[in-house]
């Protein structure tokens, strides 16, 4: 009766087990893919040459996007010299001081490769970075 007793609950747990995997597999976990932009207006990922995302999709981080950034800068230009000979266009360089705005152009162009994070459920994904290949 012992041995019985143990293949039922060796069957049980073999079950449970089962179970739990199928149902991790159902609510789609994160995974981590690759894709190749193949648009960019409107924007088109390209994943695994199966599936296409558009934006509706796709989230996309600071890396991959232009954007701007308000940095402080303390320097002198280089020297600059006119050709006619007056005084004021004798070389000369100017103070650069202050606080500036900057765009980082980091925008995604056609043929990137990307790293995007498929996000719980499937549906959406995260387009981290560039793949550097």
């Amino acid at each position: 009766m012992g041995v019985n007793l143990l293949h039922d609950f060796n069957d049980l747990l073999n079950t449970i087990k089962r179970v739990s995997v199928e149902a991790v597999m159902a609510s789609k976990p994160t995974a981590v893919v690759y894709g190749k932009v193949i648009s960019t207006s409107p924007l088109k990922i390209s994943v695994e040459q199966k599936l296409t995302l558009t934006s509706a999709q796709l989230v996309l981080t600071r890396n991959v996007t232009d954007y701007e950034v308000s940095m402080t800068v303390d320097h002198v230009t280089e020297n600059t010299s006119g050709g006619s000979g007056e005084a004021s266009f004798a070389s000369h360089n100017h103070a650069y001081q202050g606080k500036k705005l900057f765009t980082v152009h980091n925008g995604l162009v056609v043929g990137d490769e990307v790293l995007l994070i498929q996000m719980q459920g499937g549906q959406r994904y995260i387009v981290m970075d560039r793949v550097i290949t």
